[in-house]
């Protein structure tokens, strides 16, 4: 099934190569702007009080990802995700390892609570603990035994939170509550390698700066992000995760809206 405009995004981007302003963990900095930098968006990383609400005004979208917390960069994120909202900059929130400690849970809901969000990207015990649902989680990885009907908890979720849902794992569901798609695209490897989750809403973010329906440009985001994924493991099988962290920045670079086209897997759920 085809999204009208969808595989146009990706030129898009790389046409008007949005400025992504990230307030992320320092574990992901790094791959996070090489990511950025490969797919054809301008990475900025400013954290300081004092400049992120000039920042996140000039950006073409803000990320805001909790991976790892400290009081003073959460006063950042709620400041530049304030000065996005004047400004009408679509903010993105990845909630790492919400319901892992009180403090991540309450930082995320707070985030919601004072911040109009417009995407929110997570596993499903993320998503369900900042929604206010006691899922299993191990570290940042949602645990194994957290089973319950991910499409349903999606959906609630965009309809309580009034964003776009993006809930990632073996399939991704991206919903706004009303209309819900599952994307299949991607490889089993990216779970060996730190900050794949984090890049991916960073990428979200430079589909948003371009695209104003945020459903079209999640779904993007994820088929472009998957297929890149894919031809990175294929060029790299038998030889492991490293060599497909270096080369999936490579195909990162090289997708084509041809490869979306033949590539892409996705589809609509119906309710």
């Amino acid at each position: 099934m085809e999204i009208i405009g969808l595989h146009e995004t990706l030129e898009k981007v790389r046409k008007v190569n949005p400025l992504v302003h990230n307030i992320t963990n320092v574990v992901v900095t790094n791959f996070t702007a090489n990511g950025l930098l490969a797919l054809g968006a301008s990475p900025v990383m400013a954290y300081a009080a004092e400049e992120v609400a000039d920042m996140a005004k000039i950006a073409s979208a803000l990320v805001l990802n909790i991976g790892t917390l400290n009081p003073q960069t959460v006063d950042s994120m709620i400041i530049a995700g304030k000065a996005a909202n004047e400004s009408s900059v679509p903010v993105i929130l990845d909630p790492v390892g919400a319901g892992a400690t009180r403090y991540r849970t309450e930082t995320a809901q707070r985030i919601m609570n004072e911040v109009n969000v417009s995407v929110i990207r997570g596993n499903s015990a993320e998503v369900a603990n900042v929604l206010g649902e006691k899922w299993e989680i191990k570290g940042v990885d949602a645990g194994a035994s957290a089973n319950g009907d991910i499409i349903s908890l999606a959906v609630k979720a965009a309809q309580t939170l009034n964003c776009v849902v993006i809930i990632t794992g073996k399939e991704d569901v991206v919903t706004d509550g009303e209309t819900t798609y599952l994307v299949s695209n991607g490889h089993p490897i990216m779970t060996k390698v730190t900050g794949m989750g984090c890049l991916l809403t960073s990428v979200i973010g430079a589909f948003a700066g371009v695209e104003s329906d945020l459903l079209q440009a999640s779904v993007a985001a994820l088929t472009s992000y998957g297929v890149a994924a894919e031809k990175a493991a294929a060029q790299t099988a038998e030889q492991g995760p490293g060599s497909f962290q270096i080369e999936f920045l490579n195909q990162l670079s090289k997708v084509s809206t041809e490869d979306i086209n033949i590539h892409a897997s996705f589809k609509k759920v119906d309710r």
